[in-house]
C-alpha cells in the first residue's frame, strides 16, 4: 500500500472504532416522534451499516485474533451478531407506523451499544497488544472488502441518506461522497 492510499486507510481497531462511532451517532438521530419516512432512513442506515461492520469483522478480523487468543470477546461477540442480524430482519419485515418498530429499534440499540462496550474495552486493545504489525494490513483488507459488499448497495445508501439527512448536510456529504468513490476506484484497482 503506497503512502497516499494509507494516509485515507485507518487501521482494523481504528476503522472497527469509526463504525461504532458512526452507528452511535446515527442511533442518537432517532426519534420516536420522527416522520416515518426519517425513521425509515435511518433504520435502513443502521442495518447496512452494521451489516457490513459485522461481516467484516467475522469474515477478516475475529479470525485474525482467534490465531493470537483465545479470546472470549469474541465467542460472545458471534451470538450478539446473530441476535443483531435477528432484530435487523425484523425492522426490515415492519413499516415505520408498526407499534414494535420503535422498540424493535430500541432492542437494536441496547444490544449494539454492550457488544461496541465489549469490544472497545477488551478486544481491540488485546488486538493492538497482540497484532500491532498486522492492523494496517487487517484495515486495507477489511476497507477492500467494505467497497466490494457497500458498491452494489449504494442507491440504497443514497435513498436511506436523503429520507434521513437535512437538505443543507446533503451538500457536503455529496463531496465525502465523490472522495469516497474515487478513493475507492484506486484500491480496486490493486
Amino acid at each position: 500500500m503506497n503512502s497516499i492510499t494509507s494516509a485515507f486507510i485507518p487501521n482494523a481497531t481504528n476503522m472497527i472504532r469509526m463504525d461504532h462511532t458512526h452507528t452511535m451517532a446515527t442511533f442518537h438521530q432517532y426519534k420516536t416522534s420522527s416522520r416515518p419516512q426519517v425513521k425509515r432512513g435511518l433504520v435502513n442506515t443502521v442495518c447496512l451499516a452494521l451489516e457490513v461492520h459485522a461481516q467484516l469483522e467475522e469474515e477478516i478480523f475475529y479470525p485474525a485474533v482467534l490465531e493470537v487468543s483465545d479470546n472470549e470477546a469474541i465467542r460472545k461477540a458471534l451470538p450478539e451478531h446473530a441476535e443483531m442480524k435477528r432484530l435487523i430482519a425484523l425492522l426490515r419485515d415492519m413499516e415505520p407506523e408498526d407499534m414494535r418498530y420503535d422498540d424493535t429499534f430500541m432492542a437494536l440499540m441496547r444490544n449494539v451499544i454492550h457488544h461496541v462496550a465489549d469490544e472497545e474495552t477488551l478486544m481491540l486493545p488485546e488486538a493492538e497488544r497482540l497484532l500491532p504489525d498486522q492492523l494496517d494490513d487487517l484495515g486495507a483488507r477489511m476497507m477492500k472488502r467494505r467497497l466490494e459488499l457497500v458498491a452494489p448497495r449504494t442507491a440504497d445508501i443514497a435513498v436511506n441518506m436523503a429520507r434521513a439527512i437535512p437538505m443543507p448536510s446533503m451538500a457536503m456529504l455529496a463531496g465525502a461522497a465523490a472522495a469516497g468513490v474515487l478513493l475507492g476506484r484506486r484500491l480496486m484497482r490493486r
